[in-house]
């Protein structure tokens, strides 16, 4: 099975977390393409959605999902949304799209964050997938040098600029093996708006894409 049909598995699987007439929490990037598109296939009446970037807003608007503002609600049954790592404790590394502020802004929205994602995503330890921090621009420099002295090598997204305006340092080198006590860390520092380590909002459930067919994983 290609990583095109696991995806198109979980993203499918991910609508029985879904409860008609309530509004869903959505997030972004290819795993979650299928799920906007298995969500409108299904004609499940919904409230509406809220979203975590521009691409799945315009999606969901294009397959008639009416899209709210996160701030027209004050909480979300669930967030369901991808992940470009997730360990076996439910924390994640994501930001891959760059899109994380947004995607921890509506996740801390929800009661429950349903990870959808193909088994390559699965980790003994956060860190393999370089690690997006979304930055200040004028902080950059001295948020490289900060995770230098980590021992970690951070780069500049060439040609990004996310939804907030702001740019993405992708870090190399790291060894997560406290994910809730890292990205408290760095969420303090100076110029950081959001690390891409998801530990506060970590998963509930995560969907996972295996040649087996779907498997559910709860935290």
């Amino acid at each position: 099975m290609t990583q095109d049909e696991l995806k198109t598995l979980v993203g499918q699987a991910a609508l029985q977390y879904v409860t008609p007439d309530t509004v869903v929490g959505v997030g972004t990037g290819s795993t979650v393409d299928k799920f906007i598109d298995a969500l409108a296939a299904s004609q499940m009446r919904i409230s509406g959605a809220v979203s975590s970037s521009v691409r799945s807003t315009e999606r969901m608007k294009a397959l008639g999902i009416p899209v709210l503002e996160a701030s027209e609600v004050e909480s979300l049954q669930v967030y369901i949304d991808g992940a470009d790592e997730i360990d076996h404790g439910g924390h994640m590394v994501k930001g891959g799209g760059a899109a994380l502020t947004r995607e921890k802004i509506v996740a801390d929205l929800a009661e429950r964050f349903i990870c959808i994602a193909d088994e390559s995503k699965l980790v003994q330890t956060l860190g393999q997938f370089p690690l997006p921090v979304e930055v200040i621009p004028m902080a950059a420099a001295q948020i490289t040098r900060r995770f230098a002295a980590m021992g970690a090598q951070a780069t500049l997204r060439a040609g990004c600029v996310t939804d907030n305006s702001c740019h993405i340092l992708d870090v190399r080198g790291l060894q997560i093996t406290d994910p809730a006590a890292f990205e408290a860390d760095v969420t303090q520092w100076p110029g950081v708006v959001t690390v891409g380590v998801f530990a506060r909002n970590k998963a509930a459930v995560c969907l996972l894409g295996t040649a087996q067919g779907v498997k559910t994983l709860t935290f």
